[in-house]
């Protein structure tokens, strides 16, 4: 069963609590050094639950390149698409991602990810049943429907508005059919 933090701990937009980055921080290098394996935090979560935010705070205490899956997602339907990507690409042997041109709705370049280094994956479609083994800490974030409305919609206004609804179908698709929360060490809600 996931540990579950306080609502105070994290707020999706605003600095995540230092103590809470320092002590996820310090579980996933404690994993990673007992394992011998490779420092993965995969962090996932529905639209506006502070997982870029959680994700850019690990990434920066624990000196490790970030993925955004907003990235890697091949346009408004591309959810179920990014969550492979993370296996096969991502996490598996080309270590890298293609990265979505959201202006042109065309792929763009490949992102080269070094796959020595520690690697922390944010964003809805992150923690799979196939991703979960390659992680040394998996992290589901939780809010309030009307709080991830007013964060996504505040940072992203009128585009996403537009599309909320068709993205979070795909959210409630790819968990009711891969039930992250149950894959998580830690469960926040923010």
């Amino acid at each position: 069963m996931p540990e579950v933090v306080r609502p105070e701990a994290t707020a999706g937009g605003t600095a995540p609590d230092p103590s809470l980055v320092d002590g996820l921080a310090a579980a996933a290098a404690g994993v990673a050094a007992a394992t011998g394996g490779r420092l993965v935090v995969l962090v996932d979560g529905r639209s506006g639950t502070g997982k870029t935010t959680l994700g850019d705070a690990l990434a920066a205490r624990l000196g490790a390149q970030v993925v955004h899956l907003d990235d890697v997602y091949p346009g408004w339907d591309g959810l179920r698409s990014a969550a492979g990507a993370v296996v096969s690409d991502v996490l598996g042997p080309p270590s890298g991602y293609r990265r979505w041109d959201w202006d042109t709705s065309e792929p763009a370049d490949w992102v080269s990810i070094d796959p020595r280094t520690p690697l922390v994956v944010e964003g809805c479609g992150a923690l799979s049943r196939a991703s979960a083994p390659l992680a040394t800490l998996r992290v589901w974030l939780e809010a309030d429907d009307d709080v991830r409305w007013d964060r996504a919609i505040g940072r992203d206004g009128e585009v996403f508005a537009r599309e909320w609804e068709r993205w979070a179908a795909q959210e409630r698709a790819f968990i009711a059919a891969e039930r992250p929360a149950e894959l998580a060490d830690v469960s926040l809600r923010t």
